[in-house]
This record gives structure tokens, sequence and C-alpha cells, in this order.
């Protein structure tokens, strides 16, 4: 039986309107209706945040011996634990991944933090070498060439760089634009491209999802 690990970091649910959920719930939708015999498992950092502390507490956790850790470090280190193993276990990805204020989002930061401090994903190292992950992005505005904030998406590249050059993962992106057109003064004229964009978004979602079904042993 195949394992798809699937990570939510919107602070919104999908009934209040997160775009990256609804998304991801469309491949995995589609997956799993091909697919039968796959269990996903979930990992919920936006509306059941990571501890901030737990970093710092994590990575100089690894230059004491750990029978001299503090009961913080060594919580920080199972989490860590708990978090690669999840990683580790799976045989595909799905990653749902709002764009917030010009960056990544802060949960999806800190959890990225946490996991390399993990011995098995330190520098060098490449657990999850070539297997198939899918990154959703969510973007309020629209941030393309000839746009005004071209040039201010400052997440995008950041997330592929862990996700592909630092773990080795086969990443295809699935994005949507302008997902804030619908409900803020001054963007009506791009209201219909929105529409279009999240409709495509959808439609790329559920191809993927049919496509995973495929890749994946049965069984």
């Amino acid at each position: 039986m195949s394992i798809i690990y699937r990570l939510d970091a919107s602070i919104r649910d999908e009934a209040s309107g997160s775009v990256t959920r609804a998304v991801t719930s469309t491949l995995e939708t589609a997956l799993t209706a091909q697919q039968g015999g796959v269990t996903v498992v979930r990992r919920e950092i936006g509306l059941t945040p990571l501890p901030s502390t737990a970093w710092a507490a994590s990575a100089f956790a690894g230059f004491v011996a750990p029978e001299q850790r503090s009961a913080t470090q060594r919580e920080a280190v199972a989490l860590a634990t708990t978090l690669a193993d999840e990683l580790i276990a799976a045989d595909a990805y799905l990653f749902a991944v709002p764009f917030y204020n010009y960056g990544v989002s802060q949960h999806f930061k800190t959890w990225v933090d946490l996991v390399v401090t993990d011995p098995r994903f330190a520098p060098g190292t490449t657990p999850l070498a070539g297997r198939l992950a899918y990154l959703v992005i969510a973007r309020g505005g629209g941030y393309g060439p000839g746009t005004p904030r071209e040039g201010w998406d400052h997440a995008t590249a950041w997330l592929l760089r862990i996700l592909t050059d630092l773990w080795g993962l086969d990443v295809e992106v699935i994005e949507s634009e302008l997902t804030l057109a619908p409900v803020t003064p001054g963007m009506e004229d791009l209201r219909e491209l929105a529409a279009k964009n999240l409709r495509n978004a959808h439609d790329a979602a559920e191809g993927h999802g049919r496509d995973l079904a495929r890749k994946l042993p049965v069984g």
C-alpha cells in the first residue's frame, strides 16, 4: 500500500476559502478514486502550528550529549524526529503552501527548519531523492512578467530550492493567482481571469492526481 504525505500550511480551512486546501483536495480525490490502495498521512501546520521555539531547541540539542539535554531540547528533538519519520515513510507528497506577505508561510518555514535538524536531512543527504511531489501554491495577487508586482514573489524559488535542490524531490507545481480578486475592491476587472486561473489549477490537480495513481504501485 502506498503512503501519500499531505501537508497543509494555510491559516484558513477549506470551508472558509483556502485555495491551497481545495486544489490539493481535488488532487487527492482524483488519486484515491483511481488508486484504492493509498493511505494519506496528514500533517496540519497552518491551523495547528508547530511551536516556534522548537527549531532552536532542536538545533542546539545537536551540540549537547543526549543525556545532558534539557526537557525542552528532548521534546524538540522528538518532534523533529517525528516530522522526518513521516517524510521518509511516504512514497509521494502533496504540499499545500499559500503565499503570504510576498514570502513563504512562517508555518512552513518552521516545519522545514525543524526537519533539517534531523541528522537524516543534514546537508548532503537526500533521503527523498527521486520521489514525486506536488506543490500547490496560491497567490492573492499577480506576480508574473509585466505585472506591477513582478519580482515580489519571494517564496516560490525558495520552496523549490528546498524541495528539489536540497531534498531531491521530483516536483510538479500547481499555481493559482489573483485569488483575492473576488473579495478585494479595485480588483473587479481581474475576477474573470482569477476564476479562470482557479479552474485551471483544479483541472491540473485532477490530472496530476490521476497521473500519480498510475505511477504508484498497486496493492
